[in-house]
C-alpha cells in the first residue's frame, strides 16, 4: 500500500489590512452574517466585501463557517484534555487516526513534556473512559496518556 504524503502544515502569513481584520472579526462573531451586513458593519460596499471575503477564503485565511455548539446542550456532558506521548516517528501516522475519532474535537502537536494534546468530548464519563482506554491508549505509537477533566468551559469569543 502506497503511503500518503505528509500534509503540509506550514504556511506563510497572508498580508491583512484593517478592512480584512474587520471582516474577519465580523464573521468570527457571526459566521451566518450576510455579505450585505458585513459590508454595512465594516463601512464598505457589498461588492468590495464580497471580493474581500472571496480573497480571504481563497487564500485560506477563512476556511469554514461553523456553528458554535454548546457541548452540554448537545448531550456531551463529559470533556477532557488528553495529552499523548508518542514514539518519535508516530505523529504523521497517528494524526489522521486521531482525527477520525468522533469524540476528538481538537488536536494540537505541541512541544514540552508531551507531544499531542486532544480535546475529547463524550456523552458521559463511561464513554470518555472508552475513548481513552479502548481507542487512544491502544493505538500503536502512543506511549503514554494523561487526562485532565474539564469542569467548566469558558467561551472567550
Amino acid at each position: 500500500m502506497e503511503k500518503m504524503p505528509a500534509k503540509e502544515t506550514r504556511t506563510e502569513p497572508v498580508p491583512l489590512d484593517d478592512i480584512d481584520r474587520s471582516i474577519i472579526a465580523e464573521l468570527t462573531r457571526d459566521g451566518r452574517m450576510s455579505v450585505t451586513q458585513v459590508a454595512e458593519n465594516v463601512h464598505i460596499s457589498r461588492a468590495h466585501a464580497y471580493t474581500r471575503i472571496a480573497r480571504l477564503t481563497g487564500e485560506g485565511v477563512l476556511s469554514r463557517f461553523t456553528a458554535v455548539v454548546d457541548p452540554i446542550k448537545a448531550g456531551l456532558k463529559s470533556s477532557a484534555y488528553v495529552t499523548l506521548k508518542l514514539k518519535q516517528d508516530a505523529w504523521r501516522e497517528l494524526r489522521d487516526q486521531l482525527g477520525a475519532i468522533p469524540e476528538v474535537h481538537h488536536i494540537a502537536l505541541v512541544g514540552g513534556d508531551f507531544d499531542v494534546i486532544l480535546l475529547v468530548r463524550a456523552v458521559d464519563n463511561i464513554d470518555l473512559r472508552r475513548v481513552i482506554f479502548d481507542q487512544l491508549q491502544s493505538m500503536p505509537g502512543v506511549l503514554d496518556t494523561q487526562t485532565f477533566l474539564v469542569f467548566e468551559d469558558v467561551d472567550t469569543r
